[in-house]
């Protein structure tokens, strides 16, 4: 097991405490159960520690700063009263893992997005294992769970953790999390997770406290003062987080991470620290690691491949594919679809080669954005109509099943499950669930307001939010309703609806898997109509072609000249709306 600078070490006599809070030169360790204050020792480097030899696991404890303010352990592994209470010690090597997973093939994922929280009736690891079969029998291969850093309160999307190595209490302690880790496995599922380095949330962060800095002014994220990953003082820093990345590999053995926001992590070192993350995360245990970005600027930079392997980072989400595809199938033009309206062009590039946007200037967005990402295989993308941000970026929540047709659901259904990219569904998305999944927190005070205000005036800009009335409808994220709102309601499942889910899903475990590995580039995109393209990609047993009319019009299309794959829709030599045929052309 990797030993981080920070943390609680168990030791064969004892537990040894270490903090790093360069700014004091006295830091007491401060034992909940005892009452005990036992000075700690300071090293030349602003790290305090400390032996207690009657301390194991099960031990409470927090430290107490010169000013009296007591705090938890940045480093700690859980914390049973919240970020503000006691962290407990924890044996990370006390888990008994009886499997023998080897890890899973990128070209065979198809991942599935869930919130711990809001997947089950009871929001927690354990009850997460009660839904895997229904997963396995959905056909996926790996799941990637929202972030579970701990955050303040009951509830929260996870992106305001505030002690990354700690799971949230609220859904169960570290055991029951490997416990649904392993039972994933028994499955043949994977299992991803996404971590936040680009800032820490705002209620519960104490390092400035200690350590002012982990922070620098040098570098400004939509968040605040960036996290000093370059600067003086950065080793610890820079630890911190990659032990941290390395913790959910080896100690809970994920099989990767999904890497949130990183066009926030800036970091002017000869290594940049994703870069140090990645070659650490691939060198540390015998079997597939997916390393997963989410960066706006659609920048291929780290998605080269060596030997056909992903020489840094496996893939990046794709959301050129999700607003091309929710354009087509709801004609939304407010906001940044503005810049994928009416653009077919850009619908076949984001279909052929993942990017769409590749340096052109985006109108709405006033800047040019992107690079070319043709030379990439379509695997170093993920496809996806539907996630967190998709539905939750939205006023008030909405699925995309209460904007689009059920014909031009099934016609994008049909073009993401099957493409060569990575395809990605959101919990619930195969069965066509209405509930919705709008932000929400537990924050209290003046930053729940300041919370609830901004979210507010975030839609003050939209013409339907102009007037203040209508704004006042839009969902308090404090509410505990708001949250409840976003919960499966696993009683309404539609069966029809999953099993076309199931179905192409099987479809393209039997007719597309075994042709990934012989697409090493992206494909050529021809534009037939407004909103109809055909996609062909070179493989090494023939051309996989994409005939698609994602529009309300009839379209003329040539015919068809090989193996079909899948056709949804009326598909001879004029395809009616909302039309899809997948052929295999081998001459």
């Amino acid at each position: 097991m990797t030993e981080t600078l920070h943390g609680p070490q168990l030791r064969p006599d004892g537990v040894e405490f270490r903090l790093w809070a360069p700014a004091h030169d006295k830091v007491d360790l401060l034992l909940e159960s005892s009452g005990e204050s036992i000075p700690m020792q300071r090293d030349e480097d602003g790290f305090h520690s400390v032996l207690v030899r009657n301390a194991g696991p099960g031990t409470l404890y927090r430290f107490g700063l010169p000013d009296g303010l007591k705090v938890p352990d940045p480093a700690s592994r859980f914390q049973p009263q919240d970020v503000h209470g006691p962290s407990e010690v924890i044996d990370r090597d006390g888990y008994r893992w009886t499997e023998n997973w080897t890890g899973l093939p990128w070209h065979e994922v198809v991942l599935y997005e869930l919130h711990i929280g809001s997947f089950t009736p009871e929001g927690t690891f354990r009850a997460a294992i009660g839904k895997l079969d229904h997963l396995k029998t959905l056909g996926i291969t790996a799941i990637e769970i929202m972030p579970i850093s701990d955050f303040p309160g009951k509830r929260n999307w996870g992106y305001d953790g505030v002690l990354p190595y700690a799971p949230d209490s609220s859904y169960g302690c570290p055991d029951d999390l490997k416990a649904l880790v392993e039972a994933a496995h028994s499955r043949g599922i994977a299992v991803l997770l996404d971590v936040v380095y680009n800032h820490f949330g705002p209620d519960g962060n104490y390092l400035p406290a200690y350590a002012p800095s982990f922070f620098t002014e040098r570098h400004h994220t939509p968040w605040g003062a960036g996290v000093n990953y370059d600067g003086a003082h950065s080793g610890p820093v820079r630890d911190f987080i990659i032990k941290n990345a390395l913790s959910w590999i080896e100690e809970f053995h994920l099989d990767g991470l999904r890497f949130d926001a990183v066009h926030a992590i800036m970091d002017d070192s000869a290594e940049h620290v994703l870069e140090e993350i990645s070659r650490r995360l691939r060198g540390c245990v015998d079997r597939p690691i997916h390393l997963i970005l989410e960066n706006e600027d659609n920048d291929p930079s780290r998605l080269g491949r060596e030997n056909g392997e992903p020489a840094d980072y496996t893939a990046q989400w794709n959301d050129d594919v999700h607003h091309v595809l929710h354009v087509a199938a709801t004609g939304e033009r407010n906001g940044y679809y503005a810049d994928y309206q009416g653009d077919t062009d850009l619908l076949g590039k984001a279909l052929a080669e993942g990017f769409g946007y590749q340096g052109q200037m985006m109108p709405y967005r006033g800047s040019p954005r992107g690079e070319p990402s043709g030379h990439l295989p379509p695997g170093a993308f993920v496809a996806f109509i539907q996630n967190h941000d998709q539905i939750g970026n939205r006023a008030f929540g909405d699925r995309l099943v209460h904007t689009a047709t059920p014909d031009s659901l099934r016609a994008l259904a049909a073009t993401y499950l099957l493409l060569p990219q990575a395809p990605m569904l959101f919990m619930g998305e195969e069965w066509g669930a209405r509930e919705p999944f709008p932000f929400f927190c537990d924050f209290e005070g003046d930053l729940a307001d300041a919370v609830r205000n901004g979210r507010r005036e975030e839609f003050k800009r939209f013409p339907e939010f102009q007037d203040p009335d209508m704004r006042e409808k839009i969902p308090d994220p404090l509410a505990e309703g708001t949250f409840t709102s976003a919960k499966l309601d696993w009683s309404k499942i539609d069966p029809d609806h999953l099993q076309f889910y199931r179905a192409l899903i099987a479809t393209r475990r039997e007719k597309i898997v075994p042709l990934l590995p012989g697409i090493t580039r992206g494909g050529e995109a021809e534009t037939v109509a407004d909103g109809a393209v055909i996609v062909r990609w070179k493989t090494a047993d023939g051309t996989l072609c994409l005939q698609a009319n994602l529009s309300d019009q009839p379209v003329g299309m040539p015919e068809a000249d090989g193996m079909p794959i899948w056709q949804q829709g009326n598909t001879g030599s004029t395809f009616s709306p909302w039309s899809v045929r997948w052929t295999l052309e081998t001459s």
